[in-house]
């Protein structure tokens, strides 16, 4: 199958870290606490097969706009990463009608998921981030 349009919406996330001022000379990582780190569990085992997004109804009819379960879990572990600063950018960038508001809460995504991950979760996740500013 053609995954070109997948990973074209892929990197449309910007899916990297993004720092405002960079490293300092000498410093080799960007650390963050267990405790954040923590936050990232169940989002960065994604191994991008697009299982849930195949099996997503809104993703069949609107694949030209609707970023998809795995895309949107993707941009959700940036979002809440505490080493990036572009929290809000990003967050501004998914906040479009078909982008990130054409999932319907179905569930598809969840129960293929042979990493037994939760996308759905993390949309919702977003959409209430969002709804919050």
């Amino acid at each position: 199958p053609d995954m070109g349009n997948f990973y074209e919406q892929y990197r449309s996330i910007e899916p990297w870290l993004q720092t405002k001022e960079g490293k300092t000379e000498g410093q080799t990582e960007f650390l963050q606490t267990r405790e954040d780190r923590s936050k990232l569990d169940g989002m960065y085992e994604c191994i991008l097969c697009a299982c849930c997004s195949t099996a997503c109804p809104s993703y069949w009819w609107n694949a030209d706009k609707y970023l998809g379960p795995a895309v949107l879990m993707q941009a959700y572990r940036w979002i809440e990463d505490s080493r990036d600063d572009f929290k809000d950018k990003r967050l501004e960038e998914l906040d479009d009608a078909f982008k990130l508001y054409r999932c319907h809460t179905i569930m598809n995504c969840t129960r293929v998921c042979p990493k037994h991950l939760n996308p759905g979760k993390a949309i919702a996740h977003i959409k209430k981030t969002l709804a919050e500013k």
